[in-house]
């Protein structure tokens, strides 16, 4: 059974930084990407940041290029994401996604708020 650890989130003053992290267990694949999805209230779950474990290839939205960094250790499963000058609008549950060959599994969540 795949099981999540994340944390991270909290309260932030606009132009701020955070630290979101997100352990995986529970797999066997070798090979898989990890993702930061974000939900504020009222809005569809958008995708934040993308990494793939093996090459490290990233993705990132429009939204939070430049600003958010994307990162794994592949010894922990563990993927991070660091939020520098954070704005308002980012605030949001913040869920880690676990995508294998076969199956999604998604964490928790985590909540961002940013305070303008």
């Amino acid at each position: 059974q795949v099981q999540f650890v994340e944390s991270g989130g909290g309260l932030v003053n606009a132009g701020g930084s955070l630290t979101l992290s997100c352990a995986a267990s529970g797999f066997t694949e070798d090979h898989y990407a990890m993702a930061w999805f974000r939900q504020a209230p009222g809005k569809e779950r958008e995708g934040v940041a993308c990494i793939q474990n093996s090459y490290g290839t990233t993705y990132y939205s429009d939204s939070v290029n430049g600003r958010f960094t994307i990162s794994i250790d592949n010894a922990k499963n563990t993927v991070y994401l660091q939020m520098n000058s954070l704005k308002p609008e980012d605030a949001a549950v913040y869920y880690c996604k676990l995508e294998t060959a076969n199956n999604d599994y998604w964490g928790q969540g985590t909540q961002v708020t940013v305070s303008s």
